[in-house]
């Protein structure tokens, strides 16, 4: 079967076929391969890209840079200071100047409809690097992580997402799974699950995949025979800090500790996490937090322990590092 990505945009997981998903997998596989032992092409020479950024971000900036750099590409940092986007020119007319000048633009900001915006008057390839609904890029590196740490078929292998789930990464993993046959479980108190309808659309897709999509807030019912439990910060870029201690209070069971991943009953079991961690009190937010809520609720790390995020279950730095990669092949696979 032809894959044809060509000068389309990626803004969700949910306008990719499983076929094309694993295409992207197969690709980043491939070129992962090629920068490790040097034989790296560069196939994007000539192309340039603006990388447009509402949101402030290591990875996603660096992954973004170093692949296009990697392919010979062109790009250009627009920074939420440095740009009059929605500011003195609508966002229309900004993408309508963009996509004058450039061959494709990348986006990391908020709705996801403004990204919806953007692509559509754009008239070139639009790459999301973070809404405040989905975060596509991530879940790929998620599963080529996945792959690259376990031997059973996609189809076999038990994913847990545990802690706020009613968040970008949490709504990418969920679909990305359904789409590939993975089986997935959100474990979150009721309050912050992901939203009904689009629980709905992934289980719709699920019994075309053969993926077992769940939701619970029974934290040993969803831990059980997980290969990988997944968690992230509690509280989202933009959400005011005054929230922090009824997330905590809601979420503290859900914390990923050594007792919690125990329950996986798997001795095997990887930790996953899209990064940064509240993991200890060594950042700025980590330290205020601790003083705020940390003694009172009997905790150090936030959403996981040191103990957790160090041990030797953790590949969470395998998971940054195939931020490369996987971005590298979206942008190959729509640009060449």
């Amino acid at each position: 079967m032809k894959i044809e990505m060509k000068n389309r945009s990626f803004l969700k997981l949910l306008d990719f076929s499983r076929q094309e998903i694993n295409y992207f997998l197969t690709l980043s596989e491939e070129l992962k391969k090629a920068k490790k032992q040097n034989k790296e092409m560069k196939r994007l020479k000539g192309k340039n890209i603006a990388l447009i950024f509402e949101k402030t971000s290591t990875r996603t900036r660096c992954a973004f840079e170093v692949a296009a750099y990697d392919q010979g590409a062109n790009v250009t940092y627009i920074a939420p200071s440095s740009s009059q986007m929605s500011k003195k020119e609508s966002l229309k007319d900004t993408a309508r100047v963009l996509g004058r000048l450039y061959d494709a633009i990348e986006y990391r900001g908020f709705e996801q409809k403004k990204i919806e915006i953007l692509a559509k008057y754009a008239k070139v390839p639009v790459f999301n690097g973070l809404t405040n609904e989905f975060h596509p890029t991530q879940a790929l590196a998620d599963f080529l992580t996945i792959s690259e740490h376990s031997d059973k078929p996609i189809n076999k292998v038990k994913l847990a997402y545990i802690g706020d789930a009613a968040n970008n990464v949490a709504n990418s993993l969920l679909i990305c799974s359904a789409k590939l046959g993975a089986n997935f479980v959100a474990i979150a108190p009721k309050e912050l699950q992901p939203d009904k309808p689009l629980v709905k659309e992934a289980q719709k897709i699920a019994s075309e995949t053969g993926a077992n999509i769940a939701v619970t807030d029974n934290i040993p019912d969803g831990l059980k025979n997980a290969d990988f439990v997944y968690t992230d910060i509690w509280v989202s870029m933009g959400e005011p800090e005054n929230i922090w201690e009824k997330r905590i209070k809601l979420l503290k069971d859900y914390q990923v500790n050594s007792i919690n991943l125990k329950l996986a009953g798997n001795p095997n079991v990887k930790f996953m996490h899209c990064l940064p961690a509240y993991h200890n009190r060594q950042t700025e937010i980590g330290e205020k937090i601790y003083q705020k809520f940390g003694q009172k609720f009997g905790m150090d790390g936030i959403e996981v322990t040191e103990e957790v995020f160090e041990s030797e279950a953790s590949i969470v730095f395998d998971q940054a590092e195939n931020r490369l990669h996987t971005i590298k092949a979206v942008m190959n696979a729509i640009l060449r």
